[in-house]
């Protein structure tokens, strides 16, 4: 079967030396009795109700009023588990039985779904994950916000929560028959083949398994991260869904292809429907995906793709959100957020490729979008002279220094929209925005642990929680995110 991987059994640990005795262990089948959590060893038996799912998709519970954290645990079983950790703050376990099952789980689909990593919670129905990922949002403003009573809208999740992905960014390695391409299980760098991945569209996975046959038959080699040997590192496929058109990258360690030609013919004749074959070079020995050189071997430089009215024109390296669907969803909530009329001045910070501003731009009198990162500028003005959003300008900078700067200049924006990476706010701009004093502040998340933190600041500054919208964007995996509205006190 296409994904097994195969584990060495552990050991058997030695017997004890009579001149070095060890603390006895409890017999396997053994519950602990421990008088404090301190007192634990690895290697204990322990109880453990889960109460809810952490933010990594492990179950959570408590034993003597400290957490405990179970992988592939869900909330409301009952778990005898093994200890494997104790750590000042909480402890890590393993399930060894479920003594009592919760009523979401099921049997996960996917055959490597328990050593890929790129799910987390295929193991509990649908239901059970948006029920569960409310939680976790629930959970973070509890924590980290001190509110108990948060103001929740019910999660919008996906009618089929399966092949929702648009893009595939896939590892290449040697497997027992030849070339597979997957990604590393976590804390390790075992490569698991991951065809015909659950949560790909279709036409992805199809695209990556016809190029991996393509690659074997032509016997071009594959990179060896050990011996700096090889040639091709990783395979890009990305599929458009309104377009339907199709875009394949090889990530190489040189600009020297061998039997290109060839290659591109039989990927032609492979992969119906093939739009775009690019080659980008990264010869550095680097954790990093792509290199700075990016070449057209076949077809159009980019694709095409559309969010609603938008049009955006995707090169390899570009970014775009990796499931449209959902995108859309939350887009609108964000513009509901917004409450645009027409007459108000919008700063998009954090903007990358000025999607949010573009969305919000036709209901907007002014918006402005501000990106530390020079390429996703140039990409977002593109996209605003695409679509003709005359009414948008985009910044390259810092929201920290330039929104002072403009405020001092007599530019006042009506609303702030930020959507940060899972870091969160930088402290400096939520100074900025409390000095700024916007109308509405909305908070786009994709870390509830965070947007929880900084909305304790902004309460703290003037502002009030309107409502938080939970959107479930990758189903399957523990990731939630959120759309939070904060409204300035009169």
């Amino acid at each position: 079967m296409k994904g097994k991987t195969y584990h060495k059994a552990n050991p058997s640990s030695k017997p004890n030396s009579k001149n070095n005795p060890k603390p006895k262990r409890p017999a396997p089948d053994r519950v602990a009795s421990r008088d404090s959590a301190e007192e634990l060893r690895a290697g204990d038996r322990i109880v453990v109700t889960i109460k809810r799912l952490g933010i990594n998709g492990e179950g959570v519970g408590y034993y003597r009023r400290k957490a405990v954290f179970i992988n592939g645990a869900l909330p409301g079983e009952v778990i005898k588990a093994e200890v494997t950790k104790v750590e000042p703050r909480y402890i890590g376990a393993e399930i060894k039985h479920i003594e009592k099952r919760s009523a979401y789980r099921v049997d996960a689909p996917c055959p490597v779904f328990s050593i890929c990593g790129g799910c987390q919670i295929q193991h509990l129905s649908y239901e059970g994950q948006m029920a569960a990922k409310e939680d976790i949002v629930r959970e973070a403003f509890s924590r980290y916000a001190g509110l108990e009573n948060v103001r929740m809208k019910p999660m919008l999740g996906m009618d089929h929560p399966w092949g929702y992905r648009n893009k595939a960014q896939l590892q290449l390695g040697m497997g027992p028959d030849g070339i597979i391409a997957g990604l590393y299980a976590a804390d390790s760098h075992q490569l698991v083949d991951i065809t015909g991945c659950p949560i790909q569209h279709p036409k992805v996975n199809e695209a990556v398994d016809q190029a991996r046959k393509v690659l074997q038959r032509l016997q071009i080699p594959v990179y060896k991260e050990k011996s700096n040997q090889g040639l091709v590192r990783t395979i890009v496929v990305r599929f458009g869904f309104q377009s339907e058109e199709l875009q394949i990258t090889f990530v190489t360690s040189s600009d020297k292809l061998p039997k290109q030609e060839q290659l591109i013919k039989e990927l032609r004749l492979a992969i119906p429907g093939l739009t775009s074959i690019a080659m980008n070079i990264n010869p550095k020995n680097t954790s990093l995906v792509f290199g700075n050189r990016t070449v057209s071997l076949w077809g159009e430089d980019s694709i095409q793709e559309s969010l609603g009215d938008l049009e955006f024109t995707l090169s390899p390296r570009a970014f775009f959100q990796l499931n449209p669907l959902q995108t859309v969803k939350l887009y609108e909530m964000v513009r509901a957020a917004a409450g645009l009329t027409g007459k108000e001045t919008v700063v998009d910070a954090y903007c990358g490729t000025g999607t949010i501003g573009l969305w919000l731009a036709p209901y907007a009198r002014e918006v402005r979008g501000i990106e530390s990162i020079p390429e996703a500028v140039e990409d977002a003005k593109a996209n605003a002279l695409r679509n003709g959003r005359s009414n948008t300008a985009f910044y390259e900078g810092y929201a920290e220094e330039l929104l002072p700067r403009w405020v001092k200049n007599g530019f006042s924006p009506d609303v702030i929209i930020a959507d940060p990476p899972r870091t969160g706010l930088d402290s400096r701009f939520i100074e900025a925005v409390l000095r700024t004093k916007p109308k509405r502040f909305v908070y786009v998340s994709c870390n509830p642990s965070t947007l929880a933190k900084d909305c304790k600041d902004l309460l703290d500054g003037g502002y009030s929680l309107e409502w938080v919208q939970p959107v479930d964007m990758f189903p399957q995996t523990s990731h939630v995110e959120a759309v939070t509205l904060l409204v300035r006190k009169e």
